[in-house]
């Protein structure tokens, strides 16, 4: 039997300094975890740093992240000159402040608002707070309803696919609804309007739909979530709303399926959040979300506060956050246009069309997706003999050379299914893609000709990014 080596709890309590880096005299150890009693020259404390962070992975190999992890040199120099900038004090910085909001209408557009320069949104920290306000005024709208028809406002409940972000886990958690999540099946690998009436009753707040689901990159069938919604409530009187968690192809679509209907040209969709640091192409920290018109964001949700010296309306879980995402983001909207941004997408499309094609040739995977909605695809291993090795090794062996390519298992009810995935982001080249999908043959090679199988590491976590 092999022995098993336990792996550290806890790092050294003490970090050490290169005496090529710290000054004479100085110190050439740092606590770990409590702060030291005396100084250290920011140069040594830069070079502690710098040289902790080398064991990070290279952002642009990493296919397992939806975040975008690269912008152009007058981007950054944008970000260097406004990182202090805080975008709740609207009175100190008013510029940034008239620049969110020509963001706001300029998405508001995108998405088909019946008008744009008068519906209510918000810039956000991400798409994970943009999905809670709009999770927040369901709930509120939906007991403003049934108070004023005397009704009880216990258990709420929010209906959604099975495989939601865990954003959405949260929102129910947290703030005491019910989640009611509808299954994927092989038949019905996303939220369609199957059965939906199986799971609306009069205390559904709303229905999520996703724009790129997280297991494949497939867009939900919106208009025909849609449809089902509409014929429940001719059925029954009940009327559901929809929002719409675009966090990905929210800023897909607009540009290569113009003509899918997924938006505010639904009626029935009330709200759409997405994350700007995904396709919207700015770093991390920004996500948006907007209401089709602004009687759907109940009134008291929006605070009026006196800070540093003016009154303001505020819409959000933080209060103070960074103000120069916001930037980037107008920057890009400037710099791309629609046909930039067309061009971007498609690029990236392009490239996961590549790859996708290129692991299906191999003859040993079925694809779930290749890109065809968001630039995102994910493959399994064919049914058949049984092999000497896993996805999970797969993924490992990839790891080694550098690539970050995540294997997971599916949802509830498609949980005994493994799927490998990439996500094909802005800085993933069709050279990179190239050297990539050679490394993945090399890779599967090596595995094939194993002639026992790899050591079984025992049950693999549920993926949840």
């Amino acid at each position: 039997m092999t022995k098993k080596h336990a792996a550290p709890t806890a790092k050294p309590e003490f970090i050490h300094v290169n005496p090529l880096v710290a000054r004479p005299g100085e110190d050439a150890l740092a606590p770990r975890y409590r702060l030291a009693q005396g100084q250290m020259l920011p140069e040594t404390a830069y070079q502690v740093i710098h040289d902790e962070t080398m064991l990070d992975g290279n952002a642009r190999l990493n296919l397992a992240t939806f975040v975008g992890t690269w912008m152009d040199d007058n981007a950054r120099r944008l970000y260097s000159e406004s990182y202090d900038k805080n975008m709740i004090d609207k009175d100190e910085y008013p510029q940034t402040a008239a620049i969110e909001e020509y963001c706001l209408r300029i998405i508001a557009d995108l998405w088909h608002a019946p008008d744009p320069m008068t519906t209510m949104g918000t810039s956000t920290i991400g798409s994970s707070e943009a999905c809670m306000l709009g999770g927040l005024a369901f709930k509120r709208r939906w007991q403003h309803a049934r108070r004023a028809a005397g009704r009880s406002t216990e258990k709420p409940n929010l209906v959604m696919s099975s495989a939601v972000q865990v954003c959405w886990e949260k929102f129910c958690n947290y703030w005491d609804v019910e989640a009611r999540y509808v299954p994927i099946t092989a038949e019905h690998p996303f939220l369609d309007g199957y059965e939906l009436e199986r799971y609306v009753d009069e205390n559904t707040i709303g229905v999520v739909a996703i724009m790129g689901v997280t297991y494949t990159g497939a867009y939900e069938a919106v208009a025909d979530i849609a449809a089902a919604l509409d014929s429940i409530q001719a059925a029954t009187g009940l009327d559901v709303p929809i929002h719409v968690d675009g966090a990905s192809g929210a800023m897909v679509a607009p540009f290569l399926q113009p003509d899918l209907l997924w938006d505010f040209r639904l009626e029935r969709v009330h709200s759409i959040s997405t994350s700007a640091h995904k396709y919207g192409l700015v770093y991390p920290g920004l996500g948006w979300v907007i209401w089709r018109t602004p009687d759907l964001l109940p009134a008291d949700l929006v605070f009026t506060v006196s800070y540093l010296g003016g009154s303001m309306p505020t819409l959000a879980l933080n209060f103070s956050r960074p103000g120069a995402q916001v930037l980037l983001q107008y920057y890009l909207f400037l710099r791309l246009g629609h046909d930039g941004y067309r061009a971007v997408q498609q690029a990236s499309q392009d490239v996961a069309h590549y790859l996708a094609h290129g692991i299906e040739k191999l003859g040993i995977f079925t694809l779930l997706s290749d890109g065809s909605d968001i630039p995102v695809f994910a493959w399994r291993l064919v049914d058949g003999p049984i092999r000497n090795w896993s996805l999970y090794d797969l993924s490992d062996r990839l790891r080694m050379r550098g690539w970050l390519v995540p294997a997971y298992p599916m949802p509830d009810d498609l949980a005994q299914i493994t799927v490998q995935r990439i996500v094909v982001r802005n800085g993933l080249s069709m050279d990179l893609a190239v050297s990539l999908l050679a490394t993945i043959v090399e890779e599967v090679d090596y595995l094939e000709r194993l002639e026992s199988p790899m050591p079984d590491e025992g049950p693999r976590p549920v993926f949840a990014h």
